[in-house]
């Protein structure tokens, strides 16, 4: 495969959920709500049209140069990050055109998913302890987390950031819809560690991975990135085909937040068992490899995607 073809892994747009979301559906009225949300409704003109490229067989490295240059802000931002320990190339690529084709396509995408997202995390408070900025932290030390299990497990590196990347879109949405509710939710189960899900289901209604759900559909992205912000908590409800990287995905997650790095509430509860380790092939001593390198990859990819 050529640096610049997609894996294949997440090339199936979709503009219906896929079949494992339909049981997470949102209620009449919050359906309605998140069709009202204005300010996280849509991707960024430049995203949506990167996502478009990738997910087109018949698209080129030339194609997405032909976006990218015309966002001076995520051509830097491409040069930036290829230049970058995250990729480790072994000279620097001063040229926008070398760069795409060095990253290919889909880490392109990435880059500006990462660059498009960090902005939708505004300033303002999740709870007394939290805010929007834990949230990010959060959602880039999983993205981070599930490409180093990725690294010593499957491969498919760059799909497991993106998808540890957004896992929590569903979030954002409760933020705006029910900010209100979405602090009594963090206030309880940090005051008595629980279940975060079965929290949200019990006060706002739905819980973060059905509100996800929608908006992944809304913004009409690939089926794998949309299961991994629906099902990220319970990934052994998905077929085969799509269920390893959402695995990588909970594992780091359960990970990062037994660690308290972010907003770590949402799955304090969950553990890491051996046969969950066994299913993306990894055991506890490449854990421990990854829990060593972790503060410092999260520290180098937040220097990259941040602000």
């Amino acid at each position: 495969m050529s640096p610049a073809q997609g894996s294949g892994l997440f090339t199936q747009s979709v503009d219906k959920p896929v079949q494992a979301q339909q049981d997470d559906a949102l209620p009449p009225e919050l359906m309605t709500a998140l069709n009202r949300v204005t300010e996280i409704s849509s991707l960024p003109e430049v995203t949506t049209r990167i996502v478009e490229v990738v997910e087109d067989p018949k698209s080129t490295a030339q194609d997405m140069h032909e976006i990218v240059k015309h966002d001076p802000a995520l051509a830097t931002k491409v040069l930036k990050v290829v230049n970058s320990a995250f990729y480790g190339l072994p000279s620097q690529i001063a040229s926008l055109d070398r760069a795409i084709v060095m990253l290919g396509l889909s880490a392109v995408k990435n880059i500006s998913l990462a660059a498009s997202l960090s902005r939708l995390f505004r300033p303002g408070a999740i709870s007394e302890r939290f805010d929007a900025r834990d949230l990010w932290t959060h959602c880039i030390s999983v993205g981070v987390c599930a490409r180093l299990l990725a690294k010593h497990s499957f491969g498919h590196m760059e799909e497991a950031f993106v998808a540890g990347l957004v896992h929590d879109m569903g979030l954002l949405i409760e933020f705006q819809i029910s900010p209100d509710k979405l602090r009594e939710v963090a206030e309880r189960c940090e005051k008595q560690p629980q279940d975060f899900l079965a929290a949200e289901q019990e006060i706002i209604g739905a819980d973060h991975q059905a509100f996800g759900a929608a908006l992944s559909t809304k913004w009409k992205f690939p089926t794998g990135l949309c299961c991994a912000i629906s099902h990220h908590h319970n990934p052994e409800t998905l077929k085969p085909e799509l269920r390893k990287i959402v695995t990588a995905v909970r594992i780091a997650d359960t990970i990062c937040c037994q660690n308290e790095l972010g907003f770590y509430l949402t799955a304090q509860t969950q553990d890491i068992s051996d046969e969950i380790l066994d299913y993306i092939g990894i055991d506890e001593s490449a854990v421990g490899e990854v829990l060593d390198m972790l503060p410092e990859s999260i520290q180098e990819t937040e220097q990259i995607f941040g602000e």
